[in-house]
């Protein structure tokens, strides 16, 4: 089949690799296609245009994976709403035969649970901007597909650590990272897992259902997180918030670990990543398999030097 990569950074990249080496045909939408790797067919695109390239008559699936240029409400809108809709205003017009689009969406549409479980059917309560726009950007997904036969499929992913995406080992090597005094749940996935997800659900012989959660086995304590990362650095344990650290270096604003649709954090808004457990069991359902099925085989990788981020 072919598909369509509406956003190609290091996740979009990741899957459409992954396509590609299972025999896909991959067209990848971005401002600077020449960084792409051959194996994916690199088209110059501005999302936030509505002026965008013919969608090829053949493709099957689009991906819809973006990222906000700054950490600001503008740049949310521009990029998650504004830059949505133009992609799906070039499907619906295209004519092709389109069977799913998947939306790369973010667990920060559920704002903080207060360290409870969250699944498919809680219902989304943002705790600042970057969820709620990225929420309103799922309501015109389903929205605008009622009715074409197209499959809106959201995919909210945790935090996204990786190559390249080492915000919790540069604070612990650095020696700013602060263990918080309170309990405090992270969710996070690694950026392999999560591309893994996104061929998964557009390849699946079964019809995806509207939303799935992307996250690990394992939602972890931001403390055990640290303290993990500190002993496989040979580093002593962070000091704590009650010793007197501030928790600024904890990464506490994002508190998943990783960064996925995000940033927003950085601009003042409450905690984007918020307290919370978040359960993959609808995913895991579906017979998709992690490599990394907690932080300790991702972090482990890392450390090791498997991988690399996609420019």
């Amino acid at each position: 089949m072919t598909v369509l990569l509406a956003g190609c950074g290091d996740l979009g990249t990741e899957a459409g690799l992954r396509f590609a080496a299972a025999g896909h045909r991959v067209v990848g939408w971005r401002r600077s296609p020449e960084k792409l790797p051959a194996a994916i067919e690199g088209v110059a695109a501005d999302l936030s245009s509505s002026e965008l390239p013919p969608v090829p008559a053949d493709t099957t699936a689009v991906v819809v994976a973006i990222a906000a240029d700054s950490p600001t409400e503008d740049a949310y809108r521009a990029a998650y709403v504004d830059g949505l809709a133009h992609v799906l205003d070039a499907v619906l017009a295209s004519g092709a035969g389109v069977r799913r689009i998947l939306f790369v969406s973010s667990t920060a549409v559920y704002g903080d649970a207060g360290g409870g479980w969250i699944d498919e059917r809680t219902t989304p309560e943002p705790g600042g901007f970057s969820g709620r726009i990225i929420r309103e950007a799922e309501e015109l997904l389903y929205s605008r597909l009622r009715g074409t036969g197209i499959t809106p499929v959201v995919l909210r992913l945790g935090g996204i650590y990786g190559p390249g995406r080492t915000r919790l080992i540069d604070q612990v090597r650095g020696g700013t990272a602060v263990m918080p005094a309170s309990s405090r749940f992270t969710n996070r996935i690694h950026r392999d897992d999560a591309a893994a997800a996104i061929v998964h659900l557009c390849t699946m012989d079964t019809v995806p259902g509207p939303v799935y959660l992307g996250v690990d086995d394992e939602p972890a304590e931001l403390g055990d997180v640290l303290g993990f990362l500190a002993a496989e650095l040979g580093l002593p344990q962070p000091p704590s918030e009650s010793a007197g650290g501030s928790g600024d270096g904890t990464g506490a604003s994002t508190s998943n670990g990783g960064t996925g649709a995000n940033g927003a954090a950085r601009s003042g808004e409450p905690s984007r990543g918020g307290n919370k457990r978040v359960s993959n069991a609808l995913l895991r359902s579906t017979g998709f398999e992690f490599h990394y099925p907690s932080f300790r085989e991702g972090y482990r990788a890392i450390l090791a030097g498997v991988g690399v981020r996609h420019p």
